[in-house]
């Protein structure tokens, strides 16, 4: 049987008063330790049909998304974007297409992969592929069948019409998990050491022009003129800040189930899978630290040996239509010049940091009370003096203090909203205009990373 990963339903206003509280309580809630998606499963019934996106600035917009036939649990309706789809290395995947669309034929194709088609007695011989062609065509299924030979990162969309149908939402992701390493693969993105991870995020970046959408909702298709669209939304797997940052699987978004609050704690590595998923290039940029792109389109970035990876230090990446990148985060809070968890000037008890693997870095079994702190830094005073709270701003995010794990006291009502003490840090296009909800900001392309203390729970 089917298993459907889903966390617990929260829901918010999203009027303007309520915009900090949503930001700032969804940024521990909706944490996610892997990416929520289809798994145990290679044979999928999927039908292509209408439903509603809905936008934070309280807007809704006609979306044609792809609903799982087959779901057990969570969402059983279109999506937006369609299921995500996990599967392992060498599995032959099979999905079954049917449409409930009143707007023509509508197809699916899989870059990345080798596909085989097959269909009913009425399936649209189309340009790129066979077509479903809607409720009022009996017997037009069509069948798409393909191994999932090379592990990584992909996507699926429409080939009919792909200018309208990818705009309209008919798109989603496919992961395959390697089949050499660790339990189903998870715990590695590719057959490959420099691949391990220790948590994943999943960043599917698309947009909307919502005059198209309206045009389509009222079937005037000879009025959409995709060569002039301009976005004015724009998503993370979806939802639009601050939507993305709220649970998976909300009542409230019953079309758009998928969130993004990256969550991990200093020395663990964090896979990114970053998906351009429409028309134009978004900037994705991520603070806190550099990272390293470990692949591009589903295959490894190697040398010429075809063994050593091929990856460098970025903090930002051009996310171009069509294609996939994974990449691997880390923080660690070396060099900062002071001890993240509190020093014995800074009136913190004492603690240990013993490196005991040569790396700079503490080792618990060694002897260290925190797992991967920077020795270096070890002690060393908090350099800066916190003007006094009658001074200060407070956003639901502050803890009191600026160290690792450690509250301090607020006035009443302010915080509250950070409960394991963490860092947290915006991930968001760098294109400033994609960072509001119709000219409304912040909104958006953004998201929040919170760097949580070593033992924190992240589910």
């Amino acid at each position: 049987m089917k298993t459907l990963t889903k966390r617990r339903s929260t829901s918010w206003a999203l009027s303007a008063g309520a915009l900090v509280l949503v930001l700032a309580a969804a940024g521990s809630a909706g944490a996610q330790a892997r990416i929520d998606g289809i798994v145990g499963q290679t044979t999928f019934s999927f039908r292509a049909g209408e439903g509603q996106v809905s936008l934070p600035d309280g807007g809704s917009y006609e979306f044609w998304g792809y609903q799982d036939l087959d779901n057990v649990e969570g969402v059983g309706v279109p999506q937006y974007p369609g299921p995500t789809i996990i599967v392992n290395q060498d599995q032959t995947v099979t999905i079954n297409l049917t449409s409930s669309l009143h707007a023509g034929c509508t197809s699916m194709i899989f870059p990345g992969h080798e596909v085989s088609v097959s269909g009913g007695v009425n399936a649209h011989a189309g340009l790129q592929t066979l077509e479903s062609c809607g409720p009022d065509v009996v017997d037009d299924l069509v069948t798409y069948t393909f191994t999932a030979s090379e592990p990584g990162t992909y996507m699926y969309y429409s080939g009919t019409e792909p200018e309208l149908q990818i705009e309209m939402g008919l798109l989603g992701a496919i992961i395959v998990r390697p089949s050499g390493h660790g339990y189903d693969g998870f715990s590695y993105a590719y057959n490959h050491d420099s691949s391990s991870f220790d948590h994943e995020v999943m960043f599917l970046l698309t947009s909307m022009d919502p005059t198209i959408h309206q045009l389509a909702e009222q079937h005037r298709f000879t009025e959409i003129d995709t060569t002039r669209r301009l976005p004015v939304y724009w998503f993370i797997n979806g939802r639009a800040a601050p939507d993305d940052l709220a649970d998976a699987f909300v009542g409230w978004l019953p079309h758009q189930p998928y969130n993004c609050t990256p969550r991990m704690s200093p020395g663990q590595k964090l896979l990114v899978r970053i998906l351009g998923g429409d028309f134009d290039q978004h900037p994705l940029h991520l603070h806190g630290n550099h990272y390293y792109e470990i692949a591009r389109y589903g295959r490894l970035l190697l040398m010429d040996d075809g063994m050593t990876l091929a990856s460098r230090g970025k903090f930002t990446t051009l996310s171009v239509p069509g294609q996939t990148v994974d990449a691997i985060f880390e923080w660690t809070g070396e060099n900062l010049g002071w001890d993240i968890y509190g020093s014995t000037l800074d009136g913190i008890p004492a603690h240990a940091c013993v490196d005991g693997n040569g790396d700079g870095f503490g080792d618990v079994s060694a002897g260290s009370t925190y797992e991967h702190e920077f020795c270096a830094d070890h002690n060393k005073r908090f350099p800066v003096t916190l003007p006094e709270n009658q001074n200060l701003a407070f956003g639901g995010w502050w803890s009191g203090g600026p160290l690792m794990g450690i509250g301090e006291p607020l006035p009443p009502g302010e915080g509250g909203l950070n409960p394991y003490n963490g860092y947290f840090f915006m991930w968001h296009s760098h294109t400033e205009k994609e960072l509001t909800n119709f000219d409304i900001f912040p909104g958006g392309m953004l998201s929040m990373m919170v760097v949580e203390p070593p033992g924190t729970p992240i589910n």
